[in-house]
């Protein structure tokens, strides 16, 4: 098991013992990183509203169109094993230019699809470029920040809460008038990231070790990370039958949709960043993670089987519970084994990103062989498993849980990206 090179984390979560914490005053590097952060987050959530409208304008179906998260998902988690590698031998400035490049080639592809086929191919693209991008923008923001890492980590965390806050509403603005708009105003919006990251962020100094490609795949050989990312995977099945399942569900305009999404994203960024470390401080992260699962299932429940009504404030109520579940299973899978914290990130998150890629093709697939409530009970179940390996694993977790080092810390200049 690690152990602390810092010390007791205190009453603060954030505190890693680097003076103040100053979240404004920080250089034009910090905020061109965490302003084209906001929009690689926004891409995740972007084409919610524009579900239906999508599978109307290429005359295609709910699975056909929710493969746009499957290709995305899918070659983001394999991009895990790649990113570390990469960023470790061209340094961080260049990946995240490199991603950026192909966030805007692919996403304005995007809105140019002429089929169903075509959309989910840029997709898989973009998720290239994204898992580049957001892999490593952390560490980059905590190299340039003033104020300490603990300022740093919390722009860092603000700019995730409001890219996937914002993602939903920029999708029904422009997705009223066309459902091509949201993909070409991404890559606009990405395009200028990519100019104020060149005319503003110095190159970070590259880490004293290499990683390999093997290595992530190499530390969930360790029991507690191993257990922390079968539940993750669980839990990201859940979380992701609710974003991309839904929208056909609620049924509604873009801009009905997108304010949904929006409030759920609201919802997501508060309980992660301000309510997660206080339950934290009073129950204990496993305890915490494990109710707040138990919690979601409910909710998925009261979701497939409920009126519309009842399936409105069931989205919106689990983004609560997602913005809790992120933040913890992000801190047991930094702290849990010996592995470098890139590594061991990246191997959590090739595991769990599987459950995203594989949840948007199944619910579709289970409504059409069986009913619309079922693709929520199955999601309900695997939220309950999720919940039950932690307590099974409890004994593997526990220390790691209760003697947390600060969160999201960075090691060799190398992001920690896991939320």
């Amino acid at each position: 098991m690690r152990s602390s090179n810092s010390g007791p984390t205190g009453d603060d979560p954030l505190n890693q013992g680097s003076g103040p914490v100053s979240i404004l005053r920080q250089p034009g590097a910090v905020w061109a990183t965490a302003g084209a952060s906001v929009v690689a987050f926004m891409g995740i959530g972007l084409v919610d509203p524009i579900l239906p409208s999508i599978a109307k304008g290429l005359e295609a179906t709910p699975s056909q169109v929710s493969l746009l998260f499957t290709s995305y998902f899918l070659i983001t988690a394999v991009a895990m094993l790649v990113t570390g590698f990469v960023s470790s031998r061209i340094g961080g400035k260049k990946t995240l230019l490199a991603g950026l490049a192909l966030v805007v080639v692919f996403a304005a592809l995007s809105g140019t699809s002429g089929s169903v086929g075509e959309l989910v191919g840029f997709r898989a693209g973009w998720g290239l470029g994204n898992a580049l991008f957001v892999s490593t923008s952390l560490a980059v923001i905590v190299g340039a920040a003033a104020g300490g890492s603990a300022a740093a980590i919390l722009l860092y965390e603000s700019a995730l809460g409001l890219g996937m806050a914002c993602g939903p509403l920029l999708g029904a603005v422009l997705g009223d008038a066309s459902w091509r708009y949201p993909f070409f105003g991404t890559a606009a919006l990405m395009a200028i990231g990519f100019l104020a990251i060149t005319a503003f962020l110095k190159e970070q100094p590259r880490p004293a070790r290499k990683t390999s490609l093997l290595d992530p795949v190499k530390a969930l050989g360790h029991g507690g990370l191993a257990s922390a990312a079968a539940s993750a995977f669980f839990y990201n099945y859940a979380f992701f039958t609710i974003l991309a399942f839904t929208p056909f569900v609620l049924n509604m305009s873009p801009y009905r949709s997108g304010a949904v999404f929006f409030a759920w994203g609201v919802l997501l960024a508060v309980f992660s960043v301000l309510v997660a470390p206080r339950l934290q401080k009073r129950f204990g992260s496993l305890k915490v993670l494990g109710g707040s699962l138990l919690l979601l299932a409910v909710d998925l429940v009261v979701l497939g089987y409920g009126n519309h009504t009842a399936a409105v404030v069931g989205t919106i109520v689990s983004g609560a519970f997602i913005g809790l579940n992120n933040t913890v299973y992000t801190e047991l899978a930094l702290g849990v084994s010996d592995a470098p914290r890139p590594v061991a990130s990246a191997g959590y998150n090739f595991v769990r990103w599987f459950a995203a890629a594989a949840a948007p093709f199944l619910a579709p697939k289970i409504e059409e062989w069986t009913n619309i409530h079922i693709p929520f009970v199955v999601a309900a179940v695997a939220a309950v498993v999720g919940a039950g390996i932690v307590g099974v694993r409890r004994a593997s977790l526990r220390h790691e849980a209760e003697e947390l080092e600060p969160r999201h810390r960075t090691e060799d200049g190398v992001a920690v990206f896991a939320n």
